[in-house]
């Protein structure tokens, strides 16, 4: 994210890390806005207006990226979604938005687990002023020289880690510094250094891939913004069985998101697949017919269709036949016989499965060249014109020759020729 620098006056940036939007009024002023457009782990308020006395203290506040918090409110003061909050931390004060109130809360708390009633809630300690906002937004200035820094620390220290993010707390007395390491990392010494260069409390926090891409952000192939960014929060375990299920090119290109790993939405669908898979007869050879053997090419899982073609390894001719009569023949099998031709159940069809080859090549969005039909007709339309006038020049020389022969009209049983020079002679 690039530095959020207001000098000039009047002008308004949006802070996609932590969903507000930051203007300084032309007196000077900082005012800060919370952004509900925002989509990283943002949550409908479906129970909005919906009041309850039970647990109304309890509110969900954001802090960069997806770093969402649960506090109490004990300040007394009246807070409504879109407030920026001065909160309890570790060590010092944090600041936040408020992004839900009321009663889904309590959904919330209940997605994560966390019983409201054992659970030890942070205070909040009051709204903003504009002075912690100032702080606030002196520390997030901070976040871009200090991740670079950070970085060229790790790597003179020889560190096989990778810092991703760097988040700097309110106050601006600590920050956290999100890092990616395949193995274990001894940072202390790394811990040392960041102390002494950048004379803050060091919070390291390891994640994962999938984790960074979450909160970096960003849209997907399907132009949608990533579902680790939008609302997942617990990441399972993904496999190339998934893909196989469901009957997927398996194509590190095509299956791999944003982070490298396997997409998170190719097990969405897998249980669906699976259980479709159930319904379908198990094929460890070609089913004999009359005919010859035929050899399943396809399969449309969802709907049930089983697609053969009597040459092994070919999508020319394919029958599609639908599950039930698979299991039938294949009975007909077990016991010695060879049902008809799969060509009396209907004519070959055509195959719907596109290759996806040569989709990676940028030029398929060129518009296409026309056909050079239209010059043609045009040349076409030109030698027409030229026998027209040749006719022409043909018709008067033949009217002069009449007048020479005293009007005699004579019969040209010869194919008429171009500009030869004989324009109307006979043979």
């Amino acid at each position: 994210m690039e530095e959020i620098t207001l000098k000039e006056k009047g002008t308004t940036q949006y802070d996609c890390s932590r969903g507000c939007e930051v203007e300084r009024t032309p007196i000077g002023e900082l005012k800060v806005r919370y952004n509900i457009r925002c989509c990283k782990l943002s949550s409908y308020d479906w129970m909005e207006g919906i009041h309850q006395s039970r647990y109304s203290d309890l509110y969900e506040v954001r802090f960069k990226n997806t770093r969402k918090v649960f506090f109490r409110n004990t300040s007394g003061q009246i807070i409504k979604k879109g407030d920026l909050v001065v909160v309890e931390a570790q060590n010092g004060h944090d600041l936040g938005i408020v992004t839900l109130e009321g009663p889904v809360v309590l959904e919330q708390l209940a997605r994560h687990r966390i019983d409201p009633e054992t659970y030890e809630f942070r205070r909040i300690y009051r709204k903003a002023k504009i002075l912690d906002i100032e702080r606030w937004q002196e520390a997030i200035s901070r976040e871009q020289k200090t991740m670079i820094r950070s970085r060229q620390l790790a790597a003179r220290l020889g560190l096989d880690m990778k810092i991703g993010d760097v988040e700097f707390q309110g106050d601006g007395t600590k920050a956290i510094f999100y890092y990616i390491a395949d193995e274990r990392v001894d940072f202390r010494q790394l811990i040392k250094d960041f102390a002494e260069e950048f004379h803050i409390r060091v919070e390291m926090k390891q994640i994962g891939a999938r984790q960074e891409a979450g909160l970096i952000g960003g849209l997907g192939v399907c132009g949608r913004a990533l579902c680790c960014s939008n609302y997942m929060s617990d990441f399972q375990s993904i496999t190339t069985q998934a893909a196989r299920c469901q009957d997927l090119s398996l194509n590190p290109q095509k299956l791999a998101g944003q982070c490298s790993k396997l997409k998170c939405c190719i097990n969405y669908e897998a249980s669906t697949y699976v259980d479709a898979q159930k319904q379908l007869p198990d094929l460890r050879g070609p089913i004999e017919l009359e005919d010859g053997p035929a050899w399943l090419m396809k399969t449309d899982i969802l709907r049930g269709i089983m697609y053969f073609s009597y040459e092994q390894g070919s999508l020319a001719n394919l029958y599609a036949i639908p599950a039930s009569r698979v299991r039938e023949i294949l009975a007909e099998n077990r016991k010695g016989n060879k049902p008809a031709s799969l060509q009396e159940s209907g004519p070959a069809v055509k195959s719907e499965f596109i290759s996806a080859v040569g989709d990676e090549s940028i030029t398929r969005f060129d518009e296409q060249k026309k056909r050079r039909g239209g010059n043609n007709n045009h040349r076409r339309g030109g030698r027409n014109n030229g026998n027209r006038n040749n006719e022409n020049r043909n018709s008067e020389s033949r009217s002069n020759e009449n007048r020479h022969n005293g009007g005699e009209r004579r019969r040209d049983n010869h194919p008429r020729r171009g500009n030869d020079g004989n324009h109307g002679k006979q043979a």
